[in-house]
């Protein structure tokens, strides 16, 4: 085995089962990982420098493919359920004999890292990858360890990702050839069959969410930056809401864009970079985001590629809606680089209604942030997957990420409910979708607007605003709010047809009552009235 990097852990891959392996590249830098992904044809690099790569058939999580083996240790702290899908021990024991064979006399990328930007909370973590673009998508995405010290790095969770072993179903008990097998007997992620980078990213948040609730810490699906007074927000959403673009704001500094913990000690980010999505990517509203894509170091998966100016045509969308953008959180001029901020002031939680019918936002009580974190509500629209017809589809994501929560929703929202109480935090519902209709036939709420919304949150203009119940959804919402027009705070007057939105609206409110039936025992009484009502 010929090993060759930077500072080797003397806690070597042998440790995994990992035998014959042929060269073993150790915590490689950017630069050297480029050289690998390029000389093994991986990828391309664009114009100012961004290494462009396919991930072929799979451009997005494959959610039906994640299982999670059932071992004593951690059997009766799991959500069991459509989310978190049971797989036989004995059958991942055969697996990942199998794969251990795969990986003979082939050559492997160690990153060893940590997910928590906290020392008191942070794990450390190792992903052996079989190609150099996921080694610098891990080195993009996770905690940088002391390199003085990372020949002591001994794992406590670790990722194997082999993109070109293929399961057999009718032999694995898998779905299909791809395979996410989540081990927490054996602190073991084992991945294959896909080459879609997000699903080390969102390996590593299910680790996070398993353990951290169990030291009563707040795991959570958000989005988080801090004011020049230290005032911390949160932005809870499903992809598509808005989550990574409000939060990258020039006047705050981000903490981090996706996936954070909330201890006693304040709020910290389990990452080291940023995922965001970059389809149709504007340089005028988002300007921070657009940079990134024009620098080394980015990871760009899915993104049109003139091949012969190397210029980028983020626009195209013939490859998947889910084009991404993978950069470290440095390359955003204005981040709080420990990754740590106090605890949040503001909690938003972020809707694209394609409904036309929440208001564009309201103040949430915390019974209502209860119900509405537990319902996690969004609404996808044509186009954004395949198969989809013209009309939108409603979408409830219990958490606002129900695929990466091990454990039952009633231990996170009990936590969300337990922090809002004890550092009286503000929460509001931002609607960052449709007005005057449904997808359609109105509009798409205009990014400038929304951006007046929060910033009108962070000040504190609006928890001071005179605000008026909604009869449906029996949300508060302001009555004036400065920079946005005063007709698009109350959604039913922007519809021609009153009767349209009535009915529309009624709809909806079904469909969130419906819904959170699951969730009814769990919680309050006071909980479950908090949400909409159809008279």
């Amino acid at each position: 085995m010929n090993q060759q990097g930077w500072n080797p852990s003397t806690y070597g891959i042998e440790e995994h089962g990992i035998t014959n392996a042929n060269h073993v590249y150790w915590n490689l830098p950017a630069g050297a990982l480029y050289e690998q992904a390029l000389q093994r044809n991986e990828g391309k690099t664009a114009h100012l420098g961004p290494l462009v790569v396919s991930t072929g058939y799979y451009t997005g999580r494959s959610p039906n493919d994640k299982f999670i083996v059932q071992e004593p240790g951690s059997q009766s702290n799991i959500w069991w359920g459509a989310v978190n899908r049971p797989f036989e021990q004995e059958r991942f024991d055969r697996l990942y004999q199998r794969v251990m064979g795969f990986l003979q006399g082939k050559d492997l990328f160690v990153q060893d890292c940590f997910a928590g930007a906290d020392p008191r909370y942070r794990k450390p973590i190792r992903v052996i990858s079989e190609y150099a673009w996921h080694s610098l998508f891990v080195r993009n995405m996770f905690i940088r360890p002391d390199w003085s010290k990372v020949r002591e790095h001994v794992p406590e969770y670790t990722i194997i990702a082999v993109p070109n072993f293929q399961a057999t179903p009718a032999v694995d008990g898998t779905n299909s050839e791809a395979f996410i097998l989540v081990h927490f007997g054996r602190n073991l992620v084992l991945i294959g069959g896909t080459e879609y980078a997000g699903e080390i990213k969102k390996s590593v948040f299910t680790i996070m969410n398993y353990c951290l609730p169990l030291e009563n810490i707040f795991s959570m699906h958000c989005s988080a930056n801090i004011g020049q007074e230290g005032d911390v927000a949160l932005f809870f959403g499903l992809s598509g809401t808005g989550k990574t673009t409000l939060s990258t704001d020039a006047s705050r500094k981000l903490i981090g864009d996706d996936e954070h913990g909330w201890s006693d000690r304040g709020v910290f980010n389990f990452e080291g970079g940023c995922y965001a999505k970059v389809i149709r990517l504007s340089p005028e509203a988002e300007p921070e985001i657009y940079q990134t894509t024009r620098q080394f170091g980015t990871v760009l998966e899915n993104v049109v590629m003139d091949p012969v100016t190397r210029r980028l045509n983020l626009d195209d969308d013939s490859l998947t809606e889910n084009t991404r953008g993978c950069y470290p959180i440095n390359q955003i001029d204005n981040c709080e680089l420990s990754g740590m901020g106090g605890h949040p002031r503001n909690l938003i939680m972020l809707t694209a209604d394609a409904f036309g019918v929440m208001p564009p936002v309201s103040k949430l009580t915390p019974e209502q942030a209860m119900y509405h974190f537990l319902s996690g509500y969004t609404a996808k629209v044509a186009g954004t997957e395949r198969g989809m017809g013209s009309e939108p589809q409603a979408t409830f994501s219990t958490c606002f990420g129900a695929p990466f929560m091990s454990l039952h929703p009633s231990v996170y929202a009990n936590l969300l409910r337990d922090k809002i109480a004890q550092h009286k935090t503000h929460c509001w519902l931002v609607n960052t979708g449709w007005s005057g209709g449904p997808f359609g036939v109105g509009k798409r709420i205009k990014i400038a607007h929304t951006r007046a919304m929060v910033r009108a949150i962070l000040n504190g203009q609006l928890a001071s605003a005179p605000t008026k119940k909604d009869p449906i959804f029996g949300l508060q919402i302001p009555q004036t709010c400065e920079g946005v027009p005063t007709e698009i705070l109350w959604p039913s007057t922007t519809w021609k047809n009153a009767a349209d939105y009535d009915a529309k609206a009624k709809d909806l409110a079904q469909r969130f009552e419906k819904n959170f039936e699951e969730f009814a025992p769990s919680v309050s009484s006071e909980v479950c009235t908090s949400g909409p009502k159809v008279k």
